[in-house]
């Protein structure tokens, strides 16, 4: 079912696309999400053992494309959960333990500026466990052009002082799946490094930059425990790599339908690239 309605989906789009020249971003985003809700209304759902944790990445700033939700779509979606009887616990938790069926964490990925102007506040209001993971180099602002667009050392401290997580999102926020062994270890290792020069201490997690099945290869993994990770967190559910702890990638397309047959596990098979 699911590779049909993919392969579908994916066929019709690209006939669209070449029919009226629309540029690879945007077929990108349109065939995002026509899957999404192709597979909330006839995806099957999935009878659920452990819990999920919700991958977000921006929260208002609608530059971040697909991956930005609105504050309004984040407390709906937090009270949509709330109301359906689950609970909110940190990932480590869900990492360490796996949780049970109706456990519930929310991460968010890159450390955009908004996560810690609009994320925190909503998570504070309802008193929710988070993680954030920011790309140190884009935090250090090595990086000009995304510079405005992400938080600084002041902000990483602050969202630290008042409770959530943090890990590393990598150096760059490469694709480790197309870069080399080297690569990979300046990469994870110098992440550590700038960290606990910042911030006076290394993170032990990570999250992969993609976070797809293709975005991650065996050698990233030896390079990743070598470099003092111990829980590497993906952005996909059932296709994710060998060892990493899975998380259910949330869209700004993700209405009230898409959310809650995202609870059920509809997208679990889902990869955003794929």
């Amino acid at each position: 079912m699911r590779a049909s309605i993919g392969w579908v989906v994916k066929k019709a789009l690209s006939r669209l696309s070449h029919s009226v020249g629309v540029d690879r971003k945007r077929f990108a985003a349109m065939r995002m999400c026509c899957e999404r809700h192709v597979l909330a209304r006839v995806g099957r759902a999935r009878k659920r053992y452990i819990g999920r944790i919700l991958c977000y990445h921006s929260v208002g700033q609608e530059d971040w494309g697909t991956n930005d939700v609105t504050p309004s779509q984040l407390r709906r979606h937090i009270e949509l959960a709330l109301n359906a009887g689950y609970r909110f616990v940190s990932a480590q938790e869900l990492a360490r333990t796996g949780g049970g069926p109706k456990d519930l964490a929310i991460t968010f990925d890159d450390g955009m500026k908004s996560v810690a102007t609009t994320a925190a506040p909503i998570m504070k209001d309802y008193n929710l466990p988070w993680t954030f993971f920011p790309v140190s180099e884009w935090t250090d602002r090595k990086v000009d052009w995304i510079a405005p667009m992400v938080m600084d050392w002041k902000d990483v401290e602050s969202l630290l002082a008042a409770g959530a997580e943090m890990g590393s999102h990598s150096a760059t926020h490469p694709d480790f799946g197309k870069i080399e062994l080297q690569q990979m270890v300046d990469e994870l290792g110098g992440s550590r490094d700038l960290f606990e020069k910042r911030l006076g201490f290394a993170p032990k997690t990570f999250a992969i930059p993609l976070g797809q099945s293709m975005n991650w290869k065996t050698a990233s993994m030896k390079a990743a425990k070598d470099a003092g990770y111990e829980v590497i967190y993906a952005q996909a559910e059932a296709t994710r790599p060998e060892g990493t702890v899975p998380r259910t990638f949330v869209t700004k397309f993700d209405g009230d339908r898409i959310f809650n047959a995202l609870l059920k596990g509809k997208f679990d098979h889902w990869e955003e690239w794929a």
